[in-house]
């Protein structure tokens, strides 16, 4: 009995932690219980990713203060970058290095916090080799197993995707750093996907792997990468083309689902209330035992709990793209017959120099802004809340 009014006790508190969080977040609640956001901007998405990058800041302060000291000296000030003299080099990460570190850190400079990815893994740091500074980063990882957009797109049937989703990959994390932000770096970054060195990594890596649920050598080839875009519509991937070769292009919006908008403090305590419950959900986590062990569970919980609706629809519905490496990407996926016609990949090199010329030579000359940027501004990045953010930006604008 006492353990039953416990567990009652601890529902009761659960369902008032969870609608002062949503409410804190500007959501309201549908006739039908659905959730419901008056607007659905940049700066809104902002907003609501904003308690998730607190508290992963707070969990890597330990590590910020160790190592952001020794690995500040690889970004750059505006008046070290000479746009005309870029030279791109990408350097793939292995964990336990500093440039692991370094990659780590460049991911808490951006105001929306990223994926940790699953599954099979490739992630490089982009060089500036005229000063040996950092532009950025990208990781490629395994795809989300149910994705509607992209499979209308491919032509794929359930059978189709279940044997050749193991040719593709998405990009988790994908971006540019100051002061190459400033100067559409991020462009030049997301056609860097698609280059032989990519691709010839992958075919080092996993061409030869074994399905881990099925045992198979799949005999992979990274055909196609997906991607999407953070703050809905994106201003990274659209009109993305280098020399009339489209580098990615847009599929569709994804279906606005998903569990971002429930802290890990409190997925948690979720998960523990399942548990105690006799709910087993909370402990299948492991790999093969469904596409997304963390939304069945905060589902299972949510039911749990007695809300009406599904609260997991968050709303903000984000851009698809697709990028083909082999121009018979989509019949190889399709049949899973052919070689990959990949005559016209280039190299890094070779698609930095025209990214230099088409984006970031031309934004230098228009938007010399990025010149006042100073790394020793670094640390305020990284620390800033997303109020402070907007108070920065606000007396900006005054």
């Amino acid at each position: 009995m006492t353990k039953l009014l416990e567990l009652n006790m601890r529902e009761a508190q659960l369902k008032r932690r969870l609608r002062r969080h949503l409410s804190s977040l500007g959501y309201t609640r549908s006739q039908n219980g659905n959730l419901f956001l008056q607007d659905v901007g940049k700066e809104t998405i902002r907003q609501l990713h904003a308690p998730q990058r607190a508290a992963i800041l707070k969990s890597q302060r330990e590590f910020i203060s160790a190592r952001l000291p020794a690995l500040q000296q690889y970004f750059a000030s505006g008046n070290q970058v000479d746009p005309a003299d870029i030279r791109v080099r990408v350097e793939r990460v292995d964990s336990g290095t500093w440039q692991g570190d370094l990659f780590r850190l460049a991911t808490l400079t951006w105001s929306v916090p990223v994926s940790n990815g699953f599954g099979r893994r490739l992630r490089y740091l982009v060089w500036d080799d005229s000063n040996e500074k950092l532009i950025g980063i990208f990781a490629i990882g395994d795809p989300v197993f149910n994705l509607s957009v992209r499979d209308n797109c491919i032509g794929w049937s359930g059978d189709d995707r279940a044997a050749r989703l193991v040719n593709l990959m998405d990009a988790y994390v994908l971006g540019a750093v100051p002061p190459y932000n400033m100067l559409l770096g991020g462009k030049m970054i997301a056609c860097l996907i698609r280059s032989t060195d990519v691709y010839k990594d992958f075919q080092s890596h996993y061409g030869g792997s074994r399905g881990i649920i099925s045992g198979e050598q799949k005999g992979a080839r990274l055909l196609a990468v997906t991607t999407s875009s953070s703050m809905g519509r994106s201003s990274i991937y659209n009109r993305l083309k280098l020399d009339g070769v489209a580098y990615f292009r847009s599929v569709g919006f994804s279906g606005g689902w998903g569990h971002f908008h429930v802290p890990d403090s409190l997925f948690a305590d979720m998960r523990e209330y399942l548990r105690d419950s006799g709910d087993t959900s909370p402990d299948l986590h492991a790999f093969g035992q469904g596409p997304n062990w963390r939304i069945r569970t905060l589902r299972s919980a949510l039911k749990a709990l007695g809300f009406k609706g599904d609260l997991l629809k968050h709303g903000i519905q984000r851009e698809v793209f697709i990028s083909l490496l082999a121009d018979n990407a989509t019949r190889i996926l399709c049949t899973g017959k052919g070689r990959p016609d990949i005559k016209r990949l280039l190299s890094v090199d070779e698609i930095g120099a025209l990214a230099i010329e088409r984006w970031i030579g031309r934004r230098a000359v228009t938007r010399p802004e990025y010149l006042a940027w100073n790394s020793a501004q670094l640390p305020e990045l990284i620390n800033a809340s997303y109020r402070q953010r907007q108070a920065d930006i606000n007396i900006r604008a005054a």
